[in-house]
């Protein structure tokens, strides 16, 4: 984006006028206010702008095929009309040409001195394993999950209709992603190839244990939930980025629906890499206080997200035969990420695989 155009979309969602070429749908009232822009520098797929340290306008990339455009604005309406506040207050989304399918820009509050999962959760293990305080994190990002889970189960204006129940065979979407992470580690011809060749009956063994669900409640869910999507600020824990995951499409290209057990899956495997990152870093010296602490943390998170679901109600929502299906087709996700588009990564979901099959 050229400079200034930023500060003149904000300007324009504050007072009411007209943005050049695009369409405002404003969901929560912006007051005016200083127009400053600064880029936040961290790789991301979309480009980030702090305008007057207040507000952070989100320019979306394309959509490509099989993604569902348009989706932030449409679950973020929903969160708002739903009470639900531990995200950054939605002001406006912003379409290129009237449509939902040009989806240009998502305009948000900016959270002072927030830090993503990936550096807050990271340096709280390291700060334990250094002899620092404990990193009692897990039970704070299942709370934050769960309550995230009850506002996307409440009817508003936005969804009437929240919560469906589906039939879908979800081993058969985790089979073919085990298949594929297949054929991307066989490309690497080494010795994790193999390994993870040697293994790849007893993972489809694990993922096939869907089948025993023959129905589920299914939301709309956030739908890339890991701990880099968890800001820490100096409001406390806030939960961003509902764009979803481009390798959970929904079939047919309607609003992606799935049981609340992915997104738990999604979290709960995260904090294996973060154990992941911390053994990396420390080169394996603590390697066993790491695996207790990820076994604990797993476990912790559970607890609390099952705890809140219970006292709203909406204990319903969760089926725990899915959780174990779930990880590790979610670790095959990572390796098939690792292949396409970051290959350094491969040693964070490779490493939780190893843990769970040697």
């Amino acid at each position: 984006m050229p400079p200034g155009a930023s500060a003149a979309l904000v300007d324009a969602i504050a007072t009411g006028g007209a943005a050049a070429g695009l369409r405002v749908r404003r969901l929560v009232p912006l007051a005016a206010g200083p127009l400053e822009e600064r880029l936040i520098t961290v790789d991301q797929t979309n480009t980030s702008v702090v305008v007057g340290e207040r507000v952070v306008v989100k320019w979306m990339r394309p959509a490509t095929g099989g993604e569902v455009p348009g989706r932030a604005p449409h679950l973020l309406a929903h969160l708002a009309a739903t009470g639900f506040t531990r995200t950054p207050t939605p002001y406006a989304a912003v379409y290129r040409d009237g449509a939902e399918t040009g989806l240009a820009a998502v305009v948000t509050g900016f959270l002072p001195d927030a830090a993503d999962g990936w550096d807050w959760c990271v340096d709280a293990l390291l700060d334990q394993l250094d002899g620092g305080p404990p990193a009692d994190l897990a039970g704070d990002l299942g709370v934050l999950a769960a309550e995230l889970h009850c506002a996307l189960a409440t009817p508003s204006e936005t969804i009437p209709a929240p919560v469906q129940v589906s039939h879908r065979d979800w081993a058969a979407d985790g089979l073919a992603v085990l298949d594929q992470a297949h054929r991307l580690t066989a490309a690497a011809d080494d010795d994790e190839a193999y390994w993870f060749a040697a293994r790849v009956p007893r993972l489809a063994a694990d993922i096939e244990r869907s089948r025993e669900v023959d129905r589920a409640y299914v939301i709309q869910p956030h739908g890339d939930l890991h701990v880099g999507q968890v800001l820490r600020w100096r409001g406390g824990l806030a939960v961003t980025d509902f764009d979803g995951n481009p390798t959970l499409a929904a079939p047919g290209g309607g609003p992606l629906t799935e049981p609340a057990a992915r997104d738990v899956a999604q979290l709960r495997t995260s904090l294996l890499h973060v154990g992941q990152i911390a053994n990396r870093r420390t080169e394996d010296r603590h390697r066993s206080a790491v695996t207790d602490w990820c076994e604990r943390a797993g476990d912790e998170l559970l607890a609390a997200y099952l705890r809140i679901l219970d006292e709203r109600g909406m204990a319903y929502l969760f089926d725990e035969r899915l959780l174990r299906p779930f990880e590790v087709e979610q670790e095959c996700r990572e390796l098939c990420y690792a292949a396409r588009f970051l290959p350094r990564w491969r040693y964070a979901p490779m490493g939780v695989l190893h843990g769970w099959y040697d």
